[in-house]
């Protein structure tokens, strides 16, 4: 695949390249790793809009790719029905969960990051295994938060995983523009005013800059990471 840009360069790629121009970039990308990858390239999609953004940028250049799906007992009613819905439109998209029992029913408020670790990093884990996966393309982009801002295109933070994120570089209103033009449908939970969906307890309405600023507010996690893009997920997992 290509060499990736420095920091530097992507930080000014972000509003160096227009909207189309950012749409023929991903599109190059996703093209190039299904082409050395196959069906060892698989979508996570967390039901998010950038995350069905890209599941339909992949879409466009593979309609036979798979996808993944990590759901926890926290998830919103609303994020829930969207999941049924979105399986239903693609049954490619396999659904993974942790039931494990947990230390404290509250774990999501005593220690997020454990909780976090159990019902979110554990299934990850479980579907690059299950699924054969080699490369596993992501919605993340550089301008959502400050926790995301050390992100490459592509990238090889566990040995022999590749993660490709290629909407890296696109702005929030962008990611919108294409979701509007595609007439892609949306988890409900944005009409209500959320910009950073996860589960119930941890997830607030926010009107702070930062798109992720309504994420664990009131613990050490706040505005944070839930820990799948910063831990090693290519290992046997087992509870």
């Amino acid at each position: 695949m290509r060499d990736n840009p420095s920091a530097e360069e992507l930080k000014a790629l972000v509003d160096e390249l227009n909207f189309a121009e950012k749409i023929d970039r991903s599109l190059g990308l996703i093209k190039e790793a299904y082409e050395e990858f196959g069906d060892r390239m698989v979508v996570a999609n967390s039901l998010g809009k950038d995350s069905v953004a890209v599941w339909h940028l992949v879409k466009r250049v593979a309609p036979e790719v798979r996808g993944f799906i990590v759901t926890t007992r926290f998830k919103p009613a609303e994020t829930k029905q969207f999941m049924k819905e979105e399986v239903a439109r693609y049954p490619e998209l396999r659904i993974f969960k942790n039931d494990v029992d947990l230390p404290d029913p509250e774990l999501y408020r005593v220690a997020p990051d454990l909780c976090c670790d159990l019902l979110k990093v554990k299934p990850v884990q479980w579907a690059i295994e299950e699924l054969g996966v080699d490369c596993w393309v992501t919605g993340l982009r550089c301008t959502e938060g400050r926790t995301r801002t050390d992100y490459r295109e592509v990238e090889e933070r566990d040995r022999d995983l590749i993660k490709l994120n290629p909407i890296l570089l696109w702005h929030e209103r962008e990611v919108w523009q294409y979701l509007a033009l595609n007439h892609v449908p949306v988890n409900p939970l944005y009409a209500k005013g959320y910009r950073s969906l996860g589960c119930a307890p941890c997830t607030s309405i926010s009107s702070d800059p930062n798109e992720r600023a309504g994420r664990w507010i009131g613990t050490s996690k706040c505005g944070g990471e839930c820990g799948i893009h910063t831990r090693p997920l290519k290992v046997s997992a087992k509870v």
